[in-house]
């Protein structure tokens, strides 16, 4: 009769420090807002556009939401990181008067697709409710 008891037990309750799904859904949209970003101003400004969505989202939610801070800075971080590399790459273009082009323009490609990849994992995992650290980037905001 004990196996019986634990087969119909119902599940634990969730602790304290659960994550709601409104807090999963911002984080979502913290991390997902870059790519959307990147997409809108990639002809004229993908860099900038890049870390304005996370920005924004950090901003509204960080004093409400505790998951959605942290992940909003993550996010932040992270793509205030990749803004920072393509522009340290596209200066050494132009002080090289375009020989930089040589190392500048793989590195933009190969940095563009593990933004791309990287983002999307951090999506996937906020959606979860696990907290994303990416990996090589500069917490500037804490």
């Amino acid at each position: 009769m004990s196996d019986f008891e634990n087969v119909t037990a119902p599940p634990p309750p969730p602790d304290s420090g659960a994550v709601s799904a409104e807090e999963k859904q911002w984080a979502l949209f913290a991390h997902l807002s870059a790519l959307v970003g990147g997409i809108i101003t990639s002809g004229w400004a993908g860099s900038i556009g890049c870390f304005i969505g996370p920005l924004i989202i950090w901003l509204v939610k960080k004093d409400t939401l505790p998951f959605v801070d942290d992940q909003g800075k993550e996010a932040l971080n992270f793509n205030i990181t990749v803004g920072i590399v393509f522009l340290a790459l596209l200066l050494l273009s132009i002080v090289t008067l375009g020989i930089g082009l040589i190392i500048a323009i793989p590195l933009w490609v190969i940095i563009g697709i593990a933004w791309l990849v990287l983002t999307i994992i951090a999506a996937i995992k906020a959606n979860q409710g696990v907290a994303y650290r990416y990996p090589f980037t500069l917490r500037l905001i804490k």
